[in-house]
């Protein structure tokens, strides 16, 4: 095979497996979906006993063809890649390769076989194919929040464990061994569980003064939800609001647009791009424009 046809051999199959804009690239993406899909319920299917008992060989077949197949894609993304190591340290890269060495590493360890199940965050190229990256923008504004509340978060946590701590002690010394409260270890457990209003039951106080306690720490798990949902709330208001405020109309020059808007609302121009005609300039729409000023 001649450079030229090999150079040619590689755009197509790039534009099929790593191309979405395209139809092609689109149904290889939606099929390999649909084949991700399969080899996860498989997975499912055969960690039930009563199913894996009757229909064990044929599902074993099945794994092993979905490995073979997700090995052949793998080799064809690194030889159509334009980059292939920035392919095979990207996440995606990564992935690929991990959904198919547990069954490879099952011939070893047998035990391996279960780690299969990381296929499932293959479905994340669903993000692709639906063109969901565009949101990404929202997810950059929610981690930058979380960023933001950082150092709040670890004070309040601090202060959470402390409390912890104390109730751990408190429920040790008022409930005892008796009461299911063997040790301090065991009673911030307890405490851990109905402050997060978890609450399993398998520990519980008696008596009236561990069951004043219990009250307590259930009214600081409502505190919890409050706190740490006020934190990350009025960080993520900030942070929208920056974003606002530092969006910028390539044609009036003003802020204070929507983040997920595309026009602005002072002169009607695109917000993406510029473009080489003006907006429509109206005398009303002028006059309106002044008035928002």
């Amino acid at each position: 095979m001649s450079e030229s046809s090999t150079a040619n051999l590689r755009t197509r199959l790039r534009e099929i497996i790593f191309g979405t804009d395209t139809r092609p690239g689109r149904a290889f993406d939606i099929a390999l979906l649909v084949v991700i899909v399969a080899s996860v319920v498989n997975l499912m299917l055969v960690s039930v006993a009563a199913i894996e008992s009757r229909f064990g060989p044929v599902l074993h077949a099945l794994e092993w063809l979905f490995t073979i197949l997700f090995s052949i894609e793998y080799a064809v993304r690194i030889y159509a890649a334009r980059r292939r190591w920035a392919y095979i340290r990207s996440f995606y890269g990564i992935i690929d390769l991990l959904s198919v060495l547990p069954l490879y590493l099952a011939l070893i360890l047998p035990s391996a076989h279960y780690f299969v199940a990381v296929r499932a965050l293959r479905v994340m190229r669903i993000f692709r194919v639906l063109k969901l990256v565009r949101y990404a923008n929202d997810a950059n504004v929610l981690t930058r929040s979380l960023r933001h509340a950082q150092r709040k978060m670890q004070i309040f946590l601090g202060v959470l464990a402390l409390v912890t701590v104390i109730l751990g002690a408190l429920m040790y010394v008022v409930e005892g061994p008796t009461h299911g409260f063997t040790s301090i270890p065991r009673s911030m457990y307890w405490a851990v569980v109905t402050i997060t209003t978890v609450g399993y039951g398998d520990i519980a106080p008696a008596t009236p003064a561990g069951q004043a306690i219990a009250g307590i720490a259930i009214m600081l798990g409502y505190a919890l939800l409050a706190v740490t949902g006020g934190i990350i709330t009025a960080e993520l208001t900030n942070e929208i609001s920056n974003e606002r405020q530092l969006r910028q109309c390539p044609h009036c020059e003003r802020s204070g647009h929507e983040i997920d808007a595309h026009y602005c609302k002072f002169c009607g121009g695109h917000l993406d791009k510029y473009e080489e005609e003006d907006p429509p300039a109206d005398k009303e729409q002028a006059a309106d424009r002044d008035k928002l000023d």
